[in-house]
């Protein structure tokens, strides 16, 4: 297990329910789009870029006010033309596909005034994103959400973040947990919490874990447990799309334990309505990001 974890394991979780966040309520900012805040998502290769899609409309659907998108340049097109909403940045990508180092460089310029950054969704190459990772972090002062690849820069010094001072969620599911700690997945599977703590204090950052059962852990050693949702939810892009809505959250004003959290229900709850019209199963990860505001809705009417 985790060094520590079976400590940090006794910490005595807040179960997540529609009551406990209607006391905990999100920011409602009045006025026009920029009062909403702006998200920038970054991520996507040349076999990927649905991942960000999902992503970006999920931030959008969340109450991002202005969207951003920056993806390798031989689809941004694409992603300019199915996301409407968006400014799309073209980004060097590397023979294989992925985001080159060097795109770091080229998209500075708007992580540093967006409100909220998403970097992870549909990314590739590991060593490549590393570098990325290495390369614009330092320049960020936060908010940020990392997902998916995006983690990479954390799996090799979890210090990366530090600099942040708790303004980072990160949004592993299982297996990135156990990547990110340099352990087995069975040590997460018998301690996921433990892990979820471990995590956020080696990081100095909220994490928000994944799974059937979710956990919410800050550096405080706060926690929360989120059993919302349904085995509909385990189908490709769901982890894309509840990252969306933490980084969605983010940028409209949450601190990060609150987007944690809310994403957690949010994420889930839509899972549960499209049963409810669906199925059980056979749901996609595309229909999830319309059912957000109406699990919002049920909230906070």
């Amino acid at each position: 297990m985790p060094r520590h974890s079976s400590d940090r394991s006794s910490v005595d979780p807040t179960l997540v329910t529609p009551e406990v966040l209607r006391g905990w309520q999100l920011p409602e900012p009045t006025g026009g789009k920029n009062a909403r805040g702006s998200i920038l998502v970054i991520g996507g290769s040349s076999e990927t870029l649905g991942a960000v899609l999902l992503a970006a409309e999920a931030a959008m659907r969340a109450g991002a006010g202005k969207l951003q998108v920056a993806t390798v340049a031989s689809l941004a097109p694409f992603a300019a033309t199915v996301l409407p909403e968006a400014l799309v940045r073209g980004l060097p990508e590397t023979d294989g596909g992925a985001i080159a180092p060097e795109a770091a460089d080229a998209v500075r310029d708007l992580a540093e005034s967006a409100d909220a950054v998403l970097i992870g969704p549909g990314m590739a190459d590991k060593e490549a994103t590393q570098a990325f990772g290495e390369r614009l972090l330092p320049a960020l002062d936060g908010p940020l959400a990392l997902d998916a690849l995006g983690l990479a820069a954390v799996t090799a010094d979890a210090g990366c973040v530090h600099h942040l001072a708790g303004r980072a969620v990160l949004t592993p599911n299982p297996t990135e947990l156990a990547i990110a700690l340099h352990v087995e997945p069975d040590a997460i599977e018998e301690d996921p919490a433990g892990a979820a703590l471990e995590l956020a204090a080696r990081a100095r950052a909220v994490v928000g874990l994944g799974g059937s059962t979710s956990w919410i852990a800050d550096p405080d050693e706060r926690l929360w447990r989120d059993e919302s949702g349904n085995a509909g939810l385990g189908v490709s892009g769901s982890g894309d799309v509840r990252a969306g809505i933490t980084g969605g959250l983010l940028a409209r004003g949450a601190d990060p334990a609150q987007a944690a959290v809310w994403a957690a229900y949010l994420h889930g709850r839509a899972g549960e309505r499209l049963t409810s019209s669906v199925g059980r199963l056979g749901f996609l990860a595309r229909e999830l990001p319309a059912e957000i505001p109406r699990a919002l809705a049920e909230i906070v009417p």
